[in-house]
């Protein structure tokens, strides 16, 4: 299981990694696994604004539908829109060319409330 050290994640298993005052957001390895062959993803719009926990949109695999959630709060900045022609990748790469939304987060304290690559461990063990 792929589980980088240097990410943060949340229990509904997003990953989040920490660049300034931007966020690059995915699902997780364990994730993907865990959903099968994902076939559609629907992101929110660039300039959407969300508040941490809140579902900013969905991702479809063979076996399920499931929300994705905001780790932290704040307004899109950029979406990936190689998701929309090939959402496989998520399956594929879901640390590097998987990522789905950067947010432009407005309370640096979240980040304190998201959790480690050894606690997301403990999570799913």
């Amino acid at each position: 299981m792929n589980i980088p050290t240097d990410l943060k994640y949340t229990k509904e298993h997003e990953w989040i990694k920490i660049d300034g005052n931007l966020a690059v957001v995915g699902i997780t390895d364990y994730a993907q696994g865990e959903l099968g062959d994902i076939v559609f993803v629907e992101l929110p719009s660039i300039g959407d604004e969300f508040k941490a926990g809140a579902s900013f949109g969905t991702i479809e695999a063979v076996k399920a539908v499931s929300e994705i959630f905001a780790p932290l709060s704040g307004k899109v900045a950029e979406i990936n829109e190689l998701l929309e022609d090939d959402p496989m990748v998520i399956n594929s790469d879901p640390y590097n060319n998987g990522w789905m939304i950067k947010i432009e987060f407005t309370d640096p304290a979240e980040v304190e409330s998201l959790i480690s690559s050894d606690e997301y461990l403990e999570l799913i063990k």
